[in-house]
């Protein structure tokens, strides 16, 4: 598995690198990736905001504005918010012959993120019927990472996004993936310290390699 750290890319040219990967993938012409970077301030929607936008609580022009920018995905899942401060992972993976199931390839990847923050002492676990990792608090449950796949002819893209250092207020834009009754936090709040991001991707890279199976290269 080639591990590409690509820093601060913007979302529409993460999409369009993605789908060229995802298309020589299944051409055989690459082995499998993962992709590991931040965007800048974005708002992308999934499959399930198609024809309902209610879960953005502001109009695109006020957005833009404040230089948030506003994309359709191809992903599963409903709305969410990229930004500085927060690892995002887009793995390209072919999943055949042996691991041709979206819910445990899905399942996998809760796993990597648990595993990867558990290296820093964060005790996270999943929510059944829910998807992401999540947290306990004082107020109940809160969304530490979150997923969203697309799956072509079992090449995987899209991937998930792990709060380490993200500025928690832009989750006020949104109704983060269409859930009202639990909040938002990331890796520094639950620290209290700064964290690394270089050290957050060492630590997802290797959790990743171990559940793949993968010996990775950069």
């Amino acid at each position: 598995m080639e591990v590409r750290r690509l820093g601060t890319i913007g979302y529409e040219c993460a999409l369009e690198l993605q789908r060229d990967l995802v298309e020589q993938r299944k051409r055989g012409e690459i082995p499998d990736q993962l992709l590991l970077l931040e965007h800048p301030d974005v708002i992308t929607l999934g499959v399930k905001t198609r024809s309902d936008r209610s879960h953005v609580l502001e109009s695109e022009e006020a957005l833009a504005a404040r230089g948030i920018a506003v994309f359709e995905t191809g992903r599963g899942g409903d709305v969410t918010y990229h930004g500085p401060g927060q690892l995002v992972g887009y793995p390209i993976l072919d999943l055949k012959p042996d691991r041709c199931d979206v819910h445990r390839y899905v399942r996998d990847l809760e796993d990597v993120l648990i595993q990867a923050v558990a290296d820093f002492r964060i005790p996270a676990h999943r929510i059944p019927g829910l998807t992401g990792i999540w947290v306990d608090g004082d107020t109940g449950p809160s969304k530490l990472a979150a997923i969203g796949v697309r799956i072509s002819r079992w090449v995987t893209s899209h991937g998930f996004a792990l709060n380490v250092s993200t500025d928690l207020s832009r989750f006020g834009l949104i109704v983060p993936c269409g859930i009202t009754d639990k909040g938002v936090t990331s890796m520094e709040r639950l620290l209290g310290r700064r964290v690394p991001m270089a050290e957050v991707a060492d630590a997802v890279a290797s959790r990743f390699a171990a559940a793949f199976a993968a010996q990775l290269t950069y």
